[in-house]
């Protein structure tokens, strides 16, 4: 898990601002429609990562709906999904509203997706606030998170035309995460800043001097801002993809809505909402996540998650291992696994493929998959 080290009441004046803000303001959105090809073969196609259980007894995406129920209801928590992964959204989250489930016809990144559920947003409370959040993350602990959502939502309420996202202090030189350079802090308070810069994916040596420095956060990709305020933002930066969410929009809660989705969808620009604003406008606020947070980005997430033995091995299912260490094995409840004179192994059971690989190597799962697609293993994908 990893560690913010922000200290939690730093958000001061900003908590009692919600006292004044209407609580059916605020809409939760999921964003659900990743492939998760690094936890093949448990990962598919129609049964992505975030519908994995890898700790505890609730999927991904059921634990991030579970984070925000105590603030946000049920009934004003929505998902933005495909049609492959339609069906599985639903069975695990029924307690979510039918038409709160967003299908998306193609992928087009996120931008596209936020607009969608903007539009939505505004067609059913139009002071709608949103806070847009992965499906796929582990947060903890709930009441932090609660704390830095509660945050976020009054620093917009204070300014509408506020853009808020959460940065993740960083603990070590990561280059796999995109980073926030943050500058001034808002008047009154200890953890909001204005955006300095955006940074992508660094070389170690820049990674390095961004911890140095002491002002740079990881983009956790946990955003909130009013419905309203993203889509005319989308609709100034990308005035194509505004006009296709105008008219999609005619038809939200009409007849046509299907036929109109799977026309208009498809013509917007696959670009997501940092390229699209939030690199472009200058209100963008970052907030100091007081809260642990893990991207959960490859089977090496599940050591961190659910712990390890004394022999360095996490093990999820029935498993005899002689002279096995740092292995993550995992297997179906029926099927035993057994290892000898194994290290630093992943091996992963399902009924219908296994994967034995060395610990380490993770983007070699992209070639792994683009071969099965090579051979017509569609399949198992």
């Amino acid at each position: 898990m990893v560690r913010s080290q922000a200290e939690p009441g730093n958000e001061g004046f900003l908590l009692h601002l919600c006292d004044f803000i209407l609580p059916d303001m605020l809409h939760a959105v999921i964003m659900a429609g990743g492939s998760g090809t690094r936890f093949w073969p448990a990962s598919r196609q129609a049964f992505p990562k975030q519908f994995l259980t890898l700790s505890g007894d609730r999927s991904l995406i059921q634990s991030t709906s579970d984070r925000c129920v105590n603030w946000i209801p049920a009934e004003r928590q929505w998902v933005v999904t495909n049609a492959a992964q339609a069906a599985e959204t639903r069975k695990q989250l029924p307690e979510l509203p039918a038409g709160h489930i967003l299908v998306e016809p193609c992928a087009r990144n996120t931008a596209p997706c936020v607009a969608l559920a903007a539009a939505h947003l505004l067609k059913e409370d139009p002071d709608a606030l949103m806070l847009l959040l992965p499906a796929d993350h582990v947060i903890k602990p709930l009441e932090a998170f609660e704390r830095a959502g509660k945050a976020g939502q009054a620093l917009v309420e204070a300014d509408r035309d506020r853009l808020v996202l959460f940065g993740v202090t960083p603990t070590f030189p990561s280059t796999g995460y995109g980073y926030i350079e943050r500058e001034a802090k808002l008047a009154g308070s200890e953890t909001a800043y204005q955006v300095a810069a955006f940074r992508e994916k660094p070389e170690k040596a820049t990674a390095e001097k961004y911890i140095e420095a002491g002002t740079f956060y990881w983009n956790c990709g946990i955003f909130i801002w009013s419905a309203r305020r993203i889509l005319d933002a989308i609709t100034a930066y990308e005035s194509e993809m505004g006009a296709l969410i105008s008219e999609l929009t005619k038809s939200i809660g009409t007849p046509g809505y299907d036929a109109a989705i799977r026309e208009l969808f498809p013509k917007m620009k696959s670009t997501s909402i940092d390229y699209a604003v939030l690199e472009r406008d200058k209100s963008i606020v970052v907030l100091e996540a007081p809260f642990g947070w893990d991207d959960v980005g490859s089977w090496e997430a599940v050591p961190r998650l659910s712990g390890s033995d004394a022999a360095g091995n996490t093990v999820d299912g029935p498993h005899v291992g002689i002279d096995t260490k740092n292995c993550i094995v995992r297997t179906t409840s029926d099927h035993l696994v057994a290892t000898l004179g194994l290290e630093d192994c992943v091996i992963v059971h399902t009924p219908d493929a296994t994967l034995v690989a060395r610990r380490g190597d993770e983007n070699a799962m992209k070639k792994l998959i683009e071969e099965l697609k090579k051979r017509g293993l569609d399949r198992v994908l």
